[in-house]
């Protein structure tokens, strides 16, 4: 009977260092990895051209992955040139009628000075002064119409200009410009497809760097802040691979726990997310749960 309550007793202080030991070693928080994905999107309308790229491809900032058919767009923009050309041309006579005119006014205006002086040398009359005054500003209400049929056609040479540039932007917007090094997540088009403006094209995000999303309690916020380094863990074949990581973001608003915790009496409790930063080795995938541990001591 004694060795029975000796050996009921080693077994009750095993299972309470057992428990400790579990105790000790959870984790700070728990979470998914994830990244910034980015819609990539048609700017223009037309059938998809050269647009070849693969789930999981790697794609870098400013890559060209593909344009939209431009034809339209260009015998546009021939068209509109060759109106410039015309609207030009009519500038180009109205400049012409008006450099006449101003040799007209130029010469009228020395008979002008000429007559003048015969008039105060008493050796020309009035009625001649009257005359070539008269001729003078008859050429220059000429000059001032002919400058007022100018304005219009300006205004119409601006007008073309615009929508000049307003099929060049079009242009520039068909070609599918890559925004971000980044992995191609998920593709939504195949080439030769009718695209729409608006229509999402492909998904990107940049893996490089991967956010853990996890939760803690108002309890544990005392102990982080923005910057510090934490250590991250993620469940591999043969034991807990460790990462480094820094607390990018705190949430500032509680909020209560999410689905994804079992118990009924967590999820009910109010927490605050926080955002781990980690490098990427290539391990790490969008989704992948995650161990945040705080203290170096539990790494």
């Amino acid at each position: 009977m004694k060795i029975a309550k000796i050996i009921f007793g080693f077994i009750i202080i095993a299972n309470l260092m057992i428990s400790c030991k579990k105790a000790n070693d959870k984790a700070d928080g728990y979470g998914n990895f994830e990244a910034t994905e980015i819609t990539i999107s048609a700017e223009n309308n037309g059938k998809l051209q050269n647009f070849n790229i693969a789930e999981g491809q790697y794609l870098k900032k400013n890559d060209l992955v593909g344009n939209i058919d431009t034809l339209t767009l260009i015998l546009k923009k021939e068209q509109l040139i060759a109106n410039k050309e015309a609207v030009f041309s009519k500038i180009t006579n109205i400049a012409a009628a008006i450099n006449v005119l101003k040799t007209q006014l130029k010469t009228a205006q020395i008979n002008q000075n000429r007559i003048k002086n015969l008039v105060n040398e008493k050796a020309g009359t009035q009625k001649q002064l009257d005359d070539i005054n008269g001729e003078v500003e008859i050429i220059q209400q000429q000059i001032k119409s002919v400058e007022t049929q100018n304005a219009p056609i300006l205004n119409e040479l601006k007008s073309v200009d615009a929508q000049i540039k307003q099929i060049e932007d079009q242009l520039q917007k068909s070609k599918i410009v890559n925004p971000i090094d980044g992995t191609v997540l998920v593709k939504y088009a195949e080439p030769n497809e009718i695209t729409s403006f608006g229509k999402p094209l492909y998904k990107i995000a940049d893996l490089s760097f991967m956010q853990l999303r996890v939760y803690l309690s108002e309890k544990q916020l005392s102990s982080i802040k923005i910057g510090q380094k934490v250590t991250v863990k993620i469940d591999t074949k043969n034991a807990m691979k460790n990462y480094d990581g820094i607390i990018s973001w705190v949430s500032s608003e509680a909020e209560f726990t999410p689905k994804i915790i079992q118990t009924k009496e967590e999820r009910v409790n109010l927490v605050y997310a926080v955002k781990v930063e980690v490098k990427n080795d290539g391990d790490l995938k969008i989704g992948m749960p995650a161990e945040m541990w705080i203290l170096d001591s539990k790494q």
